[in-house]
C-alpha cells in the first residue's frame, strides 16, 4: 500500500508514466525500509549492547545477540514484502515472492522467540543455582516443548495469512489430542509432575529424604520416575506422580536437630540425688560442642523407674556427628552416675504376701 501511494503521487506531481513511477517507488521503499534495518542494527550493536554489558545479568547480552541479526533480515523481508505490492501487475511471480517472504517473516519470529525463551530458560536455571544433573534433562524437555507450541502457531498462523478454513484443523487437533490424553494420562501426569518438581524445588539431587518408611539420597529426577539410594544400598524408583502427590521429608532443609531422650533411674534413688540429677546432666550437655542445651526435667513416675526427659539442639544437620554426640553423652551420664552412686532402673516386681 506505501509504494502504491508513492507511486501515485510520483506520477501526479512529477509526470512519470505508471512503469516508472512502480519501479521507482518499489526501490524507494525498499531502501528506506533497508536503511532503517541497518540503523536499527547499528544502534543495537553501539548502543543498546554496551548498556547491556553494564548490567548485572548476562540474559540481556544473549537475547540481543541472539535477535540482532534476525530483527535485521526480518525488516529487509518487510520491506521487500510492500515494496512488491506496487509490481504486481509488472511482476509475473509477485505473488508468489510476497508469499515466500510472508511465510520467510513467520519462520523468522517464531524462530527468534524460540531462541529467546531457551535463553530465558537456560538462564533462569543457572541463577537459581540448579546442579546440572537435575537441569539438563528437563531443560531439554522443556525447550522442546515450547519449540512445539511456538512452530505449531506459527503453521496455524500461516494458514491465516492464507485464508485456509481452520474449523476442520481445530475440531481434528481438538479430538487427537484428548485421544492422546487419555491414552498417555498416567504418563503426562508424570511428565508434568517432573515440571512441578523443578519449578517448585521440594528437593533437588543430592537431597537426603524420607518417603513411606523409605530413607536415601536422589540420585536422578527424570521425566517419568525419581531414583532414590536408600541407606541400604539399593535404588528406589519412585514415580513423580507419587512424589508431588506424598508426604516426604527433606533433611536438607534441616538447619539444626532437636533432640528429645528420656532417661529413668530407679525407684529407690533418693530424693536429695534426684535433685541432682537435672544439674549433672546439664552439665554434661552444656559442655558438648555442636550442642545447645535447653532443658531436662523429671516428667513421670514409671512402673520400675523415675523418668527425666532431656532436650537439647545439634547446631549441624549431620546424622553422623549427632550420633557420635549422644554416645559421647551416654558415656558420661554413666560416667557421673557410677561416682553418684546413682543406679540405672531394671525390671522388678515386688510380691507382697500376707499370712
Amino acid at each position: 500500500m506505501l509504494a502504491a501511494n508513492l507511486a501515485e503521487l510520483l506520477r501526479t506531481y512529477l509526470g512519470l508514466n505508471q512503469l516508472t513511477s512502480e519501479i521507482i517507488a518499489s526501490a524507494i521503499v525498499f531502501t528506506l525500509v533497508a536503511f532503517f534495518g541497518w540503523l536499527t542494527f547499528f544502534i543495537s550493536k553501539r548502543y543498546i549492547s554496551r548498556w547491556a554489558e553494564g548490567t548485572k545479568t548476562k540474559v540481556d547480552d544473549e537475547i540481543l545477540r541472539i535477535v540482532r541479526a534476525p530483527t535485521l533480515l526480518l525488516i529487509i523481508l518487510i520491506g521487500a514484502y510492500y515494496s512488491l505490492e506496487s509490481l504486481a501487475s509488472i511482476l509475473p511471480y509477485s505473488t508468489t515472492l510476497t508469499a515466500i517472504f510472508t511465510v520467510a517473516g513467520i519462520l523468522i519470529v517464531a524462530f527468534m522467540i524460540t531462541r529467546v525463551v531457551d535463553a530465558l530458560i537456560t538462564w533462569y536455571a543457572r541463577r537459581a543455582g540448579r546442579q546440572r544433573r537435575l537441569s539438563e534433562h528437563l531443560l531439554f524437555i522443556l525447550k522442546k516443548t515450547v519449540q512445539a507450541i511456538v512452530y505449531i502457531s506459527a503453521f496455524l498462523a500461516l494458514l491465516v495469512v492464507f485464508r485456509v478454513d481452520l474449523s476442520g484443523i481445530v475440531v481434528g487437533l481438538g479430538v487427537g489430542g484428548i485421544a492422546i490424553a487419555l491414552a498417555l494420562q498416567n504418563v503426562l501426569s508424570d511428565v508434568f509432575s517432573a515440571f512441578s518438581i523443578y519449578f517448585d524445588r521440594p528437593f533437588e539431587v543430592g537431597d537426603f529424604i524420607v518417603l513411606d518408611g523409605y530413607s536415601g539420597t536422589v540420585r536422578k529426577i527424570g521425566i517419568k520416575s525419581t531414583r532414590v539410594q536408600l541407606l541400604q544400598g539399593e535404588e528406589l524408583v519412585v514415580s513423580n506422580r507419587q512424589l508431588t502427590t506424598a508426604s516426604l521429608r527433606n533433611f536438607k532443609k534441616l538447619k539444626r536437630r532437636r533432640i528429645v531422650f528420656t532417661l529413668g533411674v530407679a525407684c529407690d534413688t533418693p530424693l536429695k540425688k534426684l535433685k541432682q540429677i537435672p544439674t549433672i546432666i546439664a552439665k554434661i550437655i552444656g559442655s558438648m560442642e555442636l550442642v545447645e542445651f535447653d532443658r531436662v526435667h523429671f516428667t513421670e513416675f514409671g512402673d520400675f523407674k523415675q523418668n527425666f526427659e532431656v532436650v537439647y539442639y545439634m547446631k549441624t544437620p549431620d546424622y553422623t556427628k549427632y550420633m557420635d554426640t549422644q554416645q559421647e553423652i551416654n558415656f558420661k551420664i554413666l560416667e557421673a552416675f557410677e561416682k553418684e552412686g546413682i543406679k540405672m532402673p531394671f525390671p522388678t516386681q515386688t510380691i507382697l504376701l500376707d499370712k
